[in-house]
């Protein structure tokens, strides 16, 4: 292995371990939101933020996916809109008397 190789894979290693790291510290602030007294409702949109903080964390660094082709990142986020529209599809049909939309 030559000197540049050396270099290069403790490049590497430190983002990996600077993002194992954040995903600790992330977690620690996730248990830290459930000992606070918040309403309920805000402490679960706190959470949810800092879970896809770190989703996007893992997503992007141990996935590789932050130095993928663009054409990937579009069907990636393709997906998650459609996943999102399924996710919010059948709150219609459970919020109030009906769908709040007619299908």
């Amino acid at each position: 292995m030559s000197e540049s190789d050396v270099e290069h894979v403790r490049q590497h290693i430190k983002v990996y371990v600077t993002v194992f790291v954040a995903l600790a510290v992330l977690t620690v602030v996730t248990v830290g939101i459930s000992y606070l007294h918040l309403p309920t409702g805000f402490a679960i949109t706190l959470a949810m933020v800092v879970a896809t903080v770190k989703a996007g964390l893992v997503a992007g660094y141990f996935m590789h996916l932050i130095s993928e082709e663009k054409v990937i990142l579009w069907v990636l986020l393709l997906c998650a809109a459609f996943l999102f529209v399924l996710f919010i599809l059948p709150l219609g049909t459970q919020i109030g008397n009906g769908p709040l939309w007619p299908l």
